[in-house]
């Protein structure tokens, strides 16, 4: 049984209906979760089963309909916009199947601007995002322009900005969707090494052989978790 310490977020009850010209959407019905400190979970399951919108929730994109969300023993219910916004730019990481990378600025400078939005100081703002760079293997590409880089390399790059701000967690949103197979496994790869070095990863996919990766996974199906597994220790 985990201790409270253990524990980076739990979600008790969390449901989601999306309300569109008198239908009622149930995106999530009843989502009961953990997520400890230092654990890889997987979320998978069919298209439109509530993968994204789970994932919403948990990055603080979204707020669900009835339910707790408890990140680090806090409650999120009743936190302003501002301190939602404070609280995705400091504990959570997101990484995003289209990367979004803004173009017109360099590798560095993508890495780097999450951190100017919390008033970091240049000397460690320009640290950050040079470790987080070299944790990737994208030092050498730091001033080149997203528009310069392979799919694959822009995915690493978008880690980087992910991992900068050593945040609580990382969210990653089918981050193998536009690559090839090739550069798939290799920012699979990328994850599983952030994960032994401490990161807590969240991560949906449609992609059996990727959520065989994690520590964990659940399935999801009509807005419920379905099944659950834990990977067999090695």
């Amino acid at each position: 049984m985990s201790t409270p310490s253990d524990v980076l977020i739990k979600l008790e009850g969390v449901t989601k209906v999306f309300y569109t010209d008198e239908v009622e959407t149930h995106a999530l019905a009843g989502i009961h979760l953990e997520i400890k400190n230092g654990e890889y979970l997987a979320i998978a399951g069919p298209s439109g089963c509530g993968k994204s919108t789970l994932l919403s929730i948990l990055g603080l994109l979204d707020t669900p309909t009835d339910g707790v969300y408890m990140l680090n023993g806090r409650s999120v219910a009743n936190l302003t916009a501002a301190e939602r916004a404070r609280t995705r730019n400091r504990e959570i990481g997101f990484i995003f199947q289209s990367f979004n990378l803004i173009g017109d600025l360099t590798v560095f400078e993508n890495v780097e601007l999450p951190l100017t939005y919390r008033g970091m100081k240049p000397a460690e703002r320009r640290k950050r995002a040079e470790e987080a760079l070299e944790r990737v293997g994208m030092a050498h590409r730091a001033r080149h322009l997203p528009s310069q880089l392979s799919g694959g390399q822009q995915q690493r790059v978008a880690v980087a900005r992910a991992v900068g701000g050593n945040p609580s967690i990382l969210l990653a949103d089918e981050p193998t969707g536009n690559l090839d197979s090739k550069n798939g496994e290799a920012v699979m790869q990328l994850l599983q090494e952030l994960h032994r070095g401490g990161a807590t990863i969240g991560m949906v996919t449609h992609d059996p052989r990727y959520a065989r990766h994690a520590d964990r996974s659940i399935h999801l199906f009509d807005g419920r978790i379905v099944e659950e597994n834990v990977a067999e220790a090695i």
